[in-house]
């Protein structure tokens, strides 16, 4: 933990988030889960893709639309499939990313609503795992959904639920008023916020209402949330500091 930041934590979502939404590895994703929708669930072809996004919308994913509609769909089996068969070699390391976590001191934690092996796999293709000391996921979340007699009877939780965030706050044994939390979805952002979390909107230029900073990718954080590494005050007598070091350095090169 860094003592002259107003941060002890940061917690990360993943996919999207700490890889760009343009790998391709999204566009997968939904061919997969409408691969399930028809394979092991018995939908038309023509209306997997239709129901995949209304499933969404509603439940805040396929797995747990379809269980909350009474399919009995074992979470590690769907895993198995629709994230079993992702191209992880479209995710290629990262060095500038690994650089810029190995200097953030404070505690690292990912969070995301998929499961651990996804996460793990991601993770090693990014080359960043050791820089992270815990993984909050589908299971740590839904550790009692095995115990269900009816597939609707215990509902899936996930982020942005209450319920999800306060999980991983309590998961984590974290501070939300003193933990940065980067996410790339808004409602995700707003219930992080919700919670107290300091947020920051990863995909975007500008900021949401509830998004207390905006990055286009995550390697901005440097320049975007400098806090990060020192106090607000401190922050301003480095740029200080930095333009008149800057003038002194262009005013001997126009000298010389």
């Amino acid at each position: 933990m860094d003592s002259s930041s107003p941060f002890d934590s940061i917690i990360f979502d993943l996919d999207d988030t700490l890889y760009s939404s343009k790998t391709g590895i999204g566009q997968s994703l939904k061919k997969n889960i409408d691969d399930f929708l028809v394979e092991k669930c018995g939908f038309p072809v023509s209306k997997a893709s239709a129901l995949r996004v209304e499933l969404f919308k509603t439940y805040g994913s396929s797995l747990a639309g379809l269980r909350a509609i009474g399919y009995d769909v074992d979470a590690d089996d769907y895993h198995s499939y629709v994230h079993g068969r992702l191209p992880y070699d479209l995710i290629k390391p990262d060095p500038q990313l690994r650089s810029i976590l190995r200097r953030i001191n404070q505690r690292k934690i990912i969070f995301t609503n998929s499961d651990r092996i996804h996460a793990m796999k991601a993770l090693d293709r990014l080359g960043i795992t050791d820089c992270f000391e815990q993984i909050i996921c589908f299971e740590t979340m839904n550790f009692n959904l095995s115990k269900a007699t009816r597939p609707e009877e215990i509902p899936v939780i996930l982020k942005p639920s209450m319920e999800a965030m306060n999980i991983a706050i309590e998961a984590a044994q974290v501070d939300p008023y003193r933990t940065l939390f980067l996410d790339d979805n808004v409602k995700n952002i707003a219930a992080g916020k919700a919670v107290g979390l300091q947020t920051v909107l990863v995909g975007r230029s500008t900021k949401t209402k509830e998004a207390d900073y905006a990055l286009e990718i995550v390697t901005d954080l440097v320049q975007v949330v400098p806090a990060i590494w020192f106090k607000e005050e401190e922050k301003d007598q480095k740029i200080t500091r930095t333009r008149s070091e800057m003038d002194f350095v262009a005013t001997t090169a126009v000298g010389a």
